[in-house]
C-alpha cells in the first residue's frame, strides 16, 4: 500500500487462494498426480492411503488417482516417498529430493545415526565400525535386488538380524533390531526410499529401494528454496507456520524468507508472509465448492493457526489425541464436519451446522459419490482415527 500499511489479506481471499491453488474448486482440478504434488510441495504419507485419497480428491478425472499416482512413484519414479519435513514421511516431486534433504533431513538425520550409536552402546551391541560394515552390505544387497523388503535384505545380510534392548527401565523400553533402526536412519539420510507396498495402495508395508541420485546442495540455499515453494503454496504464513510446517529452528526460517525476499502482509492474525510476486489480490471460484478430504491432508495440515478455516468447536470431532486432523468435509475453504467410509463401502458425513449441512448437502453428497466411485471396492480405514470417524463407521 502507498502509505506504508501493510495489504491486508482477509478469510475469504485465504480461502480462495487454498481452492485454487490446491485443486480443490472443481474448475482448478489437476490433471495428474505430479501436478497435485508440485502445487501442494508434499503430500502426507504417514498413512498410505492418503496420498491417493489426496490426489483422487483434486484430479479432474479421479478415476485414475490409483494407477497415475502408482505409475509415478513406482514406474516413473516422478514421485518419491521418503522423510521430510519434522521427521514425517511424504510424497515429493522427485525434482524437490535434494532441496528437502538438504533443507530439512540432514540435521534430523545426524540426531538418528547419534542416536541408534548411542542405544546400540547402551546395550552392549557392536561398535559403529561393525554398523558400517553391516549398512555397506545392506545398501549393496539393494543395489543388486533393486527393491526388497527388511526380510529379503536380512537373507543377504545375517547380522541385520542382531537385536539390542533400548530405554531399559523405562516405560516404553523394548528391543530393536539392526535391520529396522538402520533402515529408518538410512531413509532419513536420503540414501533408501520406500518402494512398492506389500499389498495394494492402502498397505503399510513397504519395500525399499535405493533412493534417486541427486546432488548435495548448500542448506541455508536449499532451506530458501523450499520456503519459496511452500509459501508460493500456502501463502500468506505466519512466522509460527512456517516454523512448525519445516520443523526449522526460528533463525532459519527469517534467513530463508529474508533470502527469498519475502514479503509482508497482514492476517487477522497478525503479520505474515508471501513471495515477493504474489502481492495480488485473488478472487474467490466462480462457485461454491465442497471437497471430502483424508486424514492427515496436506492442505488440513498445512498451517499451525488453522482457526480461519476450522472453527475451535470442531476440534474435539476431527482430531486424534496425538494431533492429526482426521478425515474433513471443507465447504468453500472452511472445514465444517467430517466423513468416514463404512464397511459396505457407504460413504457418510456429518456437519454439526444446521445451516451450513443445508447450502453444503448436495455438494457434500457428490463428492462423497465421487469418492465411492473411484474407490470401489477398497475399505480405508485411517491410521489415524479420530472421535468422529469412529463414530460414524460405529
Amino acid at each position: 500500500m502507498g502509505d506504508g500499511r501493510l495489504r491486508h489479506i482477509g478469510t475469504a481471499e485465504r480461502r480462495a487462494r487454498l481452492a485454487l491453488r490446491h485443486h480443490l474448486a472443481p474448475g482448478a482440478r489437476a490433471a495428474t498426480p505430479e501436478e497435485v504434488a508440485a502445487s501442494l510441495v508434499a503430500l502426507h504419507g504417514s498413512d498410505p492411503a492418503t496420498v491417493y485419497l489426496a490426489v483422487g480428491a483434486r484430479l479432474a478425472d479421479a478415476a485414475k488417482a490409483v494407477p497415475e499416482t502408482e505409475r509415478a512413484l513406482y514406474e516413473d519414479r516422478t514421485l518419491v516417498r521418503m522423510h521430510g519435513m519434522r521427521h514425517t514421511v511424504f510424497v515429493f516431486p522427485t525434482e524437490l529430493t535434494a532441496v528437502v534433504h538438504a533443507s530439512t533431513g540432514l540435521t534430523v538425520a545426524a540426531r538418528e545415526r547419534a542416536s541408534l550409536l548411542k542405544d546400540m552402546a547402551k546395550a552392549g551391541a557392536p561398535d559403529a565400525a561393525w554398523l558400517a560394515e553391516v549398512e555397506s552390505s545392506l545398501l549393496a544387497a539393494l543395489e543388486r535386488r533393486g527393491q526388497a523388503t527388511a526380510t529379503e535384505l536380512t537373507r543377504d545380510e545375517p547380522r541385520l538380524r542382531e537385536q539390542f534392548a533400548y530405554a531399559a527401565g523405562k516405560s516404553y523400553e523394548g528391543v530393536h533390531t539392526v535391520s529396522s533402526r538402520l533402515l529408518r536412519v538410512l531413509g532419513v539420510e536420503g540414501k533408501v526410499v520406500r518402494g512398492r507396498p506389500l499389498g495394494s495402495w492402502t498397505s503399510g508395508q513397504f519395500r525399499w529401494a535405493p533412493a534417486p541420485a541427486h546432488p548435495e546442495l548448500d542448506a541455508a540455499q536449499a532451506q530458501a528454496d523450499l520456503l519459496r515453494h511452500w509459501l508460493r503454496a500456502c501463502g500468506p504464513a505466519t512466522e509460527a507456520d512456517l516454523k512448525w510446517w519445516t520443523g526449522w529452528r526460528v533463525t532459519d526460517v527469517r534467513r530463508a524468507l529474508s533470502a527469498i525476499g519475502a514479503r509482508e502482509v497482514s492476517l487477522d492474525e497478525g503479520t505474515a508472509y508471501v513471495t515477493a510476486e504474489d502481492t495480488e489480490p485473488v478472487e474467490p471460484p466462480a462457485a461454491p465448492w465442497a471437497a471430502l478430504l483424508p486424514v492427515i491432508d496436506p492442505t488440513t495440515m498445512a498451517w499451525q493457526q488453522r482457526d480461519w478455516y476450522l472453527s475451535p468447536d470442531l476440534h474435539p470431532h476431527l482430531y486424534d489425541r496425538s494431533g492429526n486432523l482426521g478425515p474433513a468435509v471443507w465447504w468453500n475453504g472452511e472445514i465444517v464436519g467430517g466423513w468416514a467410509q463404512r464397511a459396505d463401502g457407504e460413504i457418510v458425513w456429518h456437519i454439526p451446522e444446521a445451516g451450513v449441512r443445508r447450502e453444503a448437502e448436495e455438494a457434500v453428497a457428490a463428492e462423497a459419490e465421487r469418492l465411492r466411485d473411484w474407490v470401489g471396492a477398497t475399505r480405508v480405514t485411517p491410521r489415524f482415527r479420530t472421535p468422529l470417524e469412529r463414530t460414524l463407521t460405529a
